[in-house]
């Protein structure tokens, strides 16, 4: 009984109290004390920006090219012997005329001597017929010998003189083959390692030359473009304004030089014609076989430039965000090509608006921004 009597105490107290958060609920509805909801302010959005800038900027064709050597010697013997000397080192540079291999030698110098004694003794032959020509002139005249004798010393005489000219011939020529036996360097540049060494015997039907030399100043670069690009080409090169870099993989230099020639046809198969540019290349940037990019330059125009991060593309085209008073705003651009790391916009830009370069993930049209630099978003990452 006592607890029944507690329970009815406790459900009559809440509903006191009840009662009395419900009438000053009501009452504070009538006397408009209801509390005020919070207004949400839309957050800004942080971006980076980039200035779009009209100045002048070059029209460019890009292609894969190669480096070719404008001259390279294969160096071989001109004679069998055996190499008792090797006067370069693998890699190093050669100037034109620099000794590079000595042969053996012995057997022509030997030769030489041989045909040097054939030679005396065609000289001494040659001046006892001369005797006789003119003891049987003598004699002829007076009528003391046939004319037979004469005629036979004048014939002897001749032989004597062919065949000095011939003794002169083979020592001329054995010569000539001695000097083979001191191989020079026919071109300045970079010679090969020694595919042979001190000791071998060198023949001269070796499919193996002994080195290879490349000359390194000037070089080739050659790279292949569409037909369509030719007469742009051509004129460029009337003008003298056919500029081409050269860029090497995970080299930061660069080469430049000129258009050289245009090949005399078209690849048929490919619709491609081949370009060939003169590289000074006196600090050897390029190497012979490596693949480098080629950068044509064709003329150079006004025009209005954007980073090249700042251009987005959606299904209706390329755009850009153009912030202005806080805010960004879609703006159309029609792209004409880029050069590195920037741009080119033929409409939609007339240079000097602040384009979005980063932070585009959050933007839309009308949306408000915020501008950080990249110093700013460092020191966020590094936080």
């Amino acid at each position: 009984m006592i607890r029944r009597r507690a329970l009815w105490v406790i459900v009559a107290v809440l509903a006191l109290a009840g009662s009395a958060f419900a009438v000053q609920w009501l009452g504070a509805e009538k006397n408009g004390a209801r509390p005020a909801r919070t207004a949400t302010v839309p957050r800004a959005v942080a971006v980076e920006t980039g200035t779009a800038t009209r100045k002048k900027a070059p029209v460019t064709i890009e292609a894969l090219g190669s480096v070719t050597p404008l001259a390279s010697v294969a160096v071989r013997t001109r004679i069998d012997s055996e190499i008792v000397g090797i006067h370069f080192e693998d890699g190093a540079v050669v100037k034109k005329g620099d000794l590079l291999v000595t042969l053996d030698g012995r057997a022509l110098e030997a030769q030489i001597r041989q045909a040097e004694a054939q030679l005396a003794r065609d000289k001494a032959q040659l001046e006892g017929a001369e005797r006789d020509l003119r003891r049987y002139t003598e004699l002829v005249a007076r009528a003391a010998t046939p004319q037979t004798n004469l005629d036979n010393a004048k014939t002897q005489a001749d032989v004597y003189r062919a065949a000095i000219l011939a003794s002169q011939a083979t020592i001329d020529h054995l010569k000539v083959q001695l000097g083979y036996t001191s191989i020079r360097a026919p071109i300045s540049g970079r010679i090969s390692q020694a595919n042979v060494k001190v000791g071998n015997l060198v023949r001269t039907g070796e499919a193996t030359p002994i080195a290879t030399i490349n000359q390194m100043a000037p070089v080739y670069v050659s790279f292949t473009v569409p037909q369509r690009a030719l007469p742009q080409i051509r004129a460029a090169m009337t003008n003298e304004d056919s500029a081409v870099e050269a860029v090497v993989p995970g080299e930061s230099r660069r080469a430049h030089g000129q258009v050289a020639m245009v090949e005399n046809a078209v690849d048929s198969a490919t619709g491609m014609a081949t370009i060939r540019a003169v590289m000074p290349n006196q600090d050897e940037i390029l190497w012979p076989g490596t693949l480098v990019t080629a950068k044509l330059t064709l003329r150079i125009e006004d025009a209005v430039t954007v980073p090249a991060t700042a251009v987005q593309v959606s299904q209706q085209g390329s755009f850009v965000y153009v912030v202005k008073d806080g805010v960004a705003r879609v703006q159309p651009v029609t792209v004409l090509r880029s050069v590195g790391p920037e741009t080119v916009v033929e409409t939609g830009l007339s240079g000097g608006e602040q384009v979005v370069t980063a932070g585009h993930l959050q933007l839309t049209d009308g949306v408000r921004v915020t501008v950080r630099t990249p110093q700013d978003r460092q020191r966020k990452a590094g936080a």
